[in-house]
């Protein structure tokens, strides 16, 4: 049965209703971060953050919020916004409403790279990120090799993307096991954690975040052709393979960043984009940025909850996200299979 083309009235009302809900998701961030420079061990009321932000000093809370709640905060949005933003890609350009760089491997690619460097070399410390970005990138590329035979698809994806973590997961344990001395911050890093994040770490990710930004959001209308199938993206002049290799060196590069900061941070780039395509709809050029900016969010909102919610004890943020994202994976791999 033939769906009914929508009216032109309907058009701009669609429109419309995605700005408002791009404006909703832009102040959501804003009010994650304001309750996350709020929140912790020591309650800062919002008429003192604002009079820090103004000039005005606020004594002992102002070093507490500057030295450690601010750069954390910031941390937070930019890995959220960079996992959140990899995941909608690889679902687009791996066609699997599945895909996430921790589920599929792309994460575990970085972090093989990322705990070499850390436990091997830590003298070389700088080279995390550009080592966790080739490992990303190499474990994406060998994912889409092996799920490729005559095309794409989703099972193909996840039992490829199983594989290679599975591979890469062997090898992070015996980097552990050889270096067993060593291995308390790489298990902390393995969980994915915001402790103990400050202004280097700022320093480092923000260009890799903006760097992504600058590189995705204008190639969303080509992620929209790609939806229309391999075939009909060729005949509309698109080059398809090329395409797919540039958005997953993207990808890769965004998951990579996040990682070599933060750890293995699962699950924000599968529920992220899931939710915000429910709300806006299946086009990039607004999905992208939702995703961005619910991803920010939903991070900071996150390490708020794990920070406050067993003190003194401060949890992992990476441990709130598997206990969301878990059951979220499951609903969605028996919807879509």
């Amino acid at each position: 049965m033939l769906k009914r083309p929508a009216a032109k009235s309907e058009i701009p009302r669609r429109t419309g209703r995605r700005i408002l809900l791009l404006i909703f998701f832009g102040v959501l961030p804003g009010a994650a971060g304001i309750l996350s420079m709020m929140k912790g061990s020591v309650s800062i009321p919002l008429s003192e953050i604002w009079s820090v932000f103004r000039g005005g000093s606020a004594g002992v809370h102002e070093q507490i919020l500057w030295n450690i709640r601010l750069p954390r905060t910031i941390v937070a949005a930019l890995t959220g916004a960079d996992l959140a933003l990899s995941g909608a890609i690889l679902q687009a350009i791996m066609k699997n409403p599945l895909a996430d760089p921790h589920i599929i491997g792309v994460s575990s690619g970085a972090g093989l790279m990322g705990i070499l460097i850390m436990l091997a070399f830590p003298q070389f410390g700088w080279l995390i990120t550009p080592a966790a970005f080739l490992g990303a990138m190499g474990a994406a590329v060998l994912i889409y090799l092996l799920a490729w035979k005559n095309g794409i698809q989703p099972v193909r994806i996840i039992l490829a993307g199983v594989a290679v973590s599975a591979f890469f997961g062997a090898g992070i344990s015996a980097l552990l096991i050889f270096y067993s001395d060593r291995v308390h911050n790489a298990l902390m890093w393995m969980v994915g954690g915001l402790s103990a994040r400050s202004w280097p770490h700022v320093d480092l990710l923000w260009p890799y975040t903006l760097a992504g930004l600058l590189l995705a959001l204008p190639a969303a209308r080509h992620l929209n052709v790609l939806q229309l199938g391999d075939e009909l993206a060729r005949g509309l002049g698109l080059h398809v393979e090329r395409t797919r290799l540039f958005l997953t060196a993207v990808a890769a590069l965004l998951a990579a960043s996040a990682v070599s900061v933060v750890g293995l941070l699962g699950f924000v780039g599968l529920i992220v984009p899931h939710i915000a395509r429910l709300m806006i709809g299946s086009d990039y050029r607004f999905l992208l940025p939702s995703s961005v900016l619910l991803g920010a969010a939903v991070v900071m909102f996150s390490d708020t909850f794990a920070r406050t919610a067993f003190a003194p004890v401060e949890l992992p943020v990476g441990i709130i996200m598997a206990a969301l994202g878990a059951p979220f994976f499951l609903f969605l791999l028996r919807r879509e299979l």
